[in-house]
């Protein structure tokens, strides 16, 4: 399947996913531009004229003219691109993505022109090593906690007359988490390094109250055993897993075209292959891209479809759609309304101006 998310036209003109359907509804309003998702096998991605075009068996499923195309996602092994096609994804600032089938990026094509200044990245490194450093760890905690809890209260926000007693237990699980900011607040020391493990301390711990609840929100759904992540075969665990997994392609590309680099992060400590930067910025985002609407469809009755121990093809298509609509809504930020994978570039954008030494770094939060 190849589905398309953002696209302004009519059904069947060009720039339409056409009979393959879509990925939520065109942000005709906000002037996004098309996310094309392309989730078949034996599926090939051209150029033809000035558009990107899918085929399948020969036949054309879906095109998009370039300057309508925001980003490309390859969701599925044993899809095809031609080098003109990537050749022009970079002429135009298009991003292409490459998911593995349980969810995990494993490459991005950007043009290495559009990735900012060494300036940017230089301060980044010496931020690590003061005070800025541990504000932007201490800021990625306080943004997770603080999504936690709205999602929380989002989920109960019907429960007070209808589920009373589960309104009581999210009511009390806002509450520890409000106490965890609280003592995470009191924490600072002059480096990172020195706070990480109270840093972590703090978030674990409001993370275990999280799952918890979201244990008792599904229970009448879906069996829940708590949050996994590699190698979980549940069905809510493979679609969290998943989901996270397009939101790290999101946040990825969000960071390099703010100028800074992926693999230098704060909270989470420097491994070789590991995205540092990437696992620190979605923390804050999470909650509310990608439990809010995977929750919602499970307590709804949404059951995802598994095969050998992962999402079937299907499923997958219908979780990143979810995902893709979701960061497509609006939310307020500096008291403005804007999309969500806006609000991601701007958030990328502002870190990148703290650790210059410009303002302050708050991370996003959320409404209920």
């Amino acid at each position: 399947m190849v589905s398309a998310l953002g696209q302004p036209g009519q059904p069947g003109q060009p720039g339409q996913a056409g009979q393959h359907g879509r990925l939520g509804q065109p942000a005709a309003a906000s002037g996004g531009r098309a996310h094309l998702v392309v989730a078949e096998r034996g599926s090939f991605i051209g150029k033809k004229s000035e558009r990107l075009v899918v085929y399948q068996n020969k036949s054309v499923v879906a095109e998009v003219p370039f300057f309508d195309l925001e980003q490309v996602t390859v969701a599925t092994s044993g899809v095809s691109i031609s080098s003109d096609a990537i050749y022009h994804c970079v002429e135009h600032g298009i991003q292409i993505n490459f998911l593995s089938g349980s969810g995990k990026p494993y490459a991005k094509v950007t043009s290495p022109v559009l990735l900012g200044t060494v300036a940017i990245r230089r301060e980044q490194y010496n931020a690590y090593r003061d005070r800025r450093g541990v504000a932007l760890a201490k800021a990625f905690v306080e943004g997770k906690i603080k999504n936690q809890a709205n999602v929380l209260k989002y989920f109960g926000k019907h429960r007070r007359k209808a589920q009373p007693e589960i309104y009581g237990q999210i009511a009390a699980a806002v509450a520890r988490l409000d106490a965890h900011l609280k003592e995470l607040t009191a924490l600072d020391a002059p480096s990172v390094d020195e706070l990480r493990g109270q840093l972590l301390s703090v978030e674990g711990r409001a993370a275990q109250h999280y799952w918890d609840l979201v244990q008792v929100l599904v229970a009448e759904k879906v069996k829940f055993p708590g949050r996994e992540h590699r190698g979980a075969e549940d069905d809510l665990n493979a679609m969290l897993n998943y989901g996270y997994g397009v939101l790290y392609s999101q946040a990825w590309g969000a960071l390099l075209l703010a100028g800074l680099e992926p693999f230098a992060g704060f909270l989470h400590v420097d491994r070789p292959g590991k995205p540092s930067l990437v696992l620190d910025f979605v923390e804050e985002f999470r909650q509310q891209v990608i439990d809010r609407p995977l929750l919602a469809m499970v307590t709804k009755g949404y059951a995802p479809r598994m095969e050998e121990g992962r999402l079937a093809e299907e499923s997958r298509r219908e979780v990143a759609a979810a995902v893709l609509e979701r960061l497509e809504t609006q939310e307020t930020y500096d008291g403005k309304k804007h999309r969500i994978k806006t609000i991601l570039h701007l958030q990328a954008r502002r870190m990148a101006g703290f650790v210059r030494g410009d303002g302050r770094y708050r991370p996003f939060v959320g409404t209920w």
